[in-house]
């Protein structure tokens, strides 16, 4: 799978894929016809654009394991069930995302199909060809926004580190077209514009719930925040950019 259609695939820019029976050969029109009211579309996990230890050692390949199959594929799973009578039901992901306006009823929406986004994002921008530099457009942005890379860096680190509990930290494109870093709580980010206090399209992010690197790094989050940033792949990210722009 190509990384710069990831992202698509994985249902942050569709609704994932339509399941349904096939109508036997011999059906009536009328039973076809019903048959095809049965369609249901359905969001699903995707697939890794490499192997479960192509990370190591900077995320070994138990917790890439783990946090794919169980993880992610919980998030998955509870998000089509949420959905099953939500009247959000059909829209696609972004769509989902930007229209949860109660934080209460829609809770099981908003956890789980955050989960979802965040974490087919994060797939996605990971790579163990990572750590070169971004492009030409999106280091001017950069620089605008941060000075430099290093501003960047520093800014992006220290949103990461300073998540109390469990969340995930954000490089963004605002309304303005200007990058910003931010952090979010639990499974949000910034696309939930009725949720958090600065909204954007997310480029490029980091989970730091502790089941994305426990195992290995145990309470040293700043480490895993430093290996993290050395397999992001920036040519993606750069993609993301140029689309947010588009």
């Amino acid at each position: 799978m190509k990384r710069r259609n990831f992202i698509q695939k994985a249902g942050v820019a569709s609704l994932g894929v339509c399941i349904a029976p096939l109508a036997a050969c011999g059906d009536a029109p009328q039973q076809k016809k019903e048959a095809a009211k049965t369609i249901a579309k359905a969001f699903e996990l995707p697939k890794l654009g490499f192997a479960y230890d192509a990370l190591a050692p900077n995320i070994d390949t138990e917790t890439m394991t783990i946090h794919h199959t169980k993880h992610h594929a919980g998030y998955v799973k509870k998000l089509n069930k949420a959905l099953d009578s939500h009247p959000l039901k059909g829209q696609n992901l972004s769509q989902i995302l930007s229209s949860i306006k109660d934080q209460d009823a829609d809770i099981g929406v908003r956890n789980n199909g955050g989960g979802h986004y965040n974490h087919s994002l994060f797939w996605s921008i990971l790579s163990p060809n990572g750590g070169k530099t971004p492009s030409e457009g999106l280091t001017k942005a950069i620089s605008d926004s941060f000075t430099n890379m290093e501003g960047f860096n520093n800014q992006f680190k220290t949103a990461a580190a300073t998540v109390f509990g469990s969340g995930w930290a954000w490089l963004s494109v605002g309304k303005d077209g200007k990058l910003f870093v931010s952090a979010t709580p639990n499974q949000d980010n910034p696309m939930m514009s009725n949720i958090v206090e600065q909204t954007g399209t997310p480029i490029l992010g980091i989970d730091v719930w502790e089941h994305a690197y426990y195992l290995n790094y145990q309470n040293r989050r700043k480490d895993y925040i430093q290996n993290f940033m050395e397999v992001v792949d920036w040519n993606v990210v750069s993609e993301n950019y140029k689309k947010a722009m588009a």
